[in-house]
């Protein structure tokens, strides 16, 4: 089985995670939808025991990624012990309406966080607890990171990290001997090289959201491609950079093309060499792709079966994109 190591924490993981964002149903954020429309939680239970069936270890979800947690911890019953589970703490939620509010990372919002996720995942130890803030005070965070260390000694955490793009974040971060990880968007189009820089020096592991561009390395969308307004990706969100105004970003479109033949060579599709181009561009990057049924499980947990691209095959795609780059430009 390919796999990596988590991190300073040495756990290993499948090489390729499970984002469990897709399948938390209807979300909110500010009134706003943030999510991937409606699913079927029967589905979803049976997408995750495939996977589990195909190899894959490890599993991301969040607090408010809406039923998401349930869904993952009735599908784990009975089999918590052949998987890793991550989630994330630090905004304020109404799970009532699922609806995303502020960053909140007092302490005691903390706590209440931790436990309410221990309950919904029907476990006794989160193996990754991760901030999920996209910034906050360096003495906020700081406190956070020791909160957390003694979260570790207590046995109710094995490790944490930092779901962030900001560099000062993850060094700060980093100086806490059970940090493990970083979560940070990463995929053959946008990424932040300095932070991954960072993990390989620091013995981190780099999870990487969005490593499929929200869809768009499918090579299910075209030009006319329009995503609805209850789709996170159709709701005109500013930081939803590959699907402005809900229409695939024209400019990604053309650079696919340039990487096409190369992303699905060998007989992967396209996804799967999404995420071989991420593990070929890092030995510490561990993907997180969502899924909402078996057919994307199968085609993600199958994407290990083939392994990383090759050197050259790497170096041509950059080739490529900075070619289309200057064409664009």
């Amino acid at each position: 089985m390919f796999t990596r190591p988590l991190g300073r924490s040495g756990i290993p993981v499948s090489a390729v995670g499970f984002g469990c964002w897709p399948i938390g149903g209807m979300i909110l954020e500010f009134g706003k939808p943030v999510s991937y429309g409606a699913v079927d939680d029967a589905e979803s239970i049976r997408a995750i025991h495939r996977a589990i069936d195909l190899g894959v270890t490890f599993f991301d979800t969040a607090e408010v990624y809406g039923r998401s947690e349930e869904i993952l911890g009735e599908a784990l019953v009975g089999k918590r012990d052949q998987v890793v589970i991550a989630t994330k703490f630090g905004r304020s939620y109404d799970r009532t309406r699922h609806d995303i509010g502020p960053i909140d990372v007092s302490l005691a919002s903390l706590r209440k966080s931790l436990e309410g996720s221990l309950h919904r995942l029907r476990t006794d130890t989160i193996d990754l607890y991760q901030l999920h803030a996209w910034d906050c005070a360096a003495e906020d965070a700081l406190a956070v990171r020791e909160e957390l260390e003694d979260l570790v000694q207590a046995g109710k955490i094995r490790g944490y990290a930092w779901s962030t793009d900001q560099i000062e974040n993850v060094r700060l971060f980093a100086e806490g001997p059970h940090c493990t990880a970083v979560q940070q968007h990463f995929n053959v189009f946008e990424g932040n090289a300095e932070i991954l820089a960072f993990c390989e020096a620091h013995h981190l592991a780099s999870i990487n959201r969005g490593p499929l561009a929200m869809g768009l390395l499918t090579g299910k969308y075209t030009p006319q491609s329009q995503l609805s307004a209850e789709d996170v990706r159709g709701g005109a969100h500013g930081w939803v950079a590959m699907f402005p105004a809900g229409k695939p970003n024209a400019a990604y479109l053309k650079k696919l093309e340039a990487i096409r033949d190369i992303l699905s060579s060998g007989g992967r599709t396209l996804a799967q060499g999404a995420l071989a181009w991420l593990w070929a561009r890092s030995p510490v990057t561990i993907p997180i792709p969502g899924f909402k049924g078996i057919q994307q499980a199968e085609e993600n947990a199958r994407a290990m079966e083939f392994g990383p691209l090759t050197a050259d095959q790497m170096s041509e795609i950059e080739r490529l994109l900075h070619s289309e780059e200057g064409v664009l430009s």
